[in-house]
C-alpha cells in the first residue's frame, strides 16, 4: 500500500512539472492552468530546502549522488524518506 501511494504522489509531482512546462511553452490554452508554474516552483523550492537540510539521507542512495540529488529535487521526501527508513531498520537489526 505504501509503495502505491508513493508512486501516486510521484506521478502527481511529475504532472505538476509537466503542466508547468506546457504552460510556459504555450502548449496549453490561454487562461487555463494559470497557477501551474507557481505550483511547480513552490515544489522545487521546498525540495531544494529538503536537499540542503537532509543531505545525509540523500547520500544513502545506492546509485550516483547526482541522480539522488535530481530525484530529491523532483520528489523530495518521496525519495529520501524510504532511504532513511531503510537505514533505520538496518541499524535496528544490528
Amino acid at each position: 500500500m505504501k509503495l502505491t501511494v508513493n508512486h501516486l504522489l510521484r506521478a502527481l509531482c511529475l504532472l505538476a512539472y509537466t503542466m508547468a512546462i506546457a504552460k510556459l511553452t504555450g502548449l496549453l490554452p490561454a487562461g487555463s492552468f494559470e497557477h501551474s508554474p507557481l505550483v511547480a516552483g513552490v515544489l522545487l523550492a521546498l525540495h531544494s530546502g529538503e536537499l540542503l537540510f537532509l543531505f545525509r539521507h540523500v547520500r544513502l542512495y545506492k546509485g550516483p549522488l547526482a541522480v539522488s540529488i535530481v530525484l530529491t529535487l523532483l520528489f523530495g521526501l518521496l525519495h529520501w524518506k524510504p532511504l532513511a527508513d531503510q537505514q533505520a531498520q538496518a541499524a535496528k537489526r544490528g
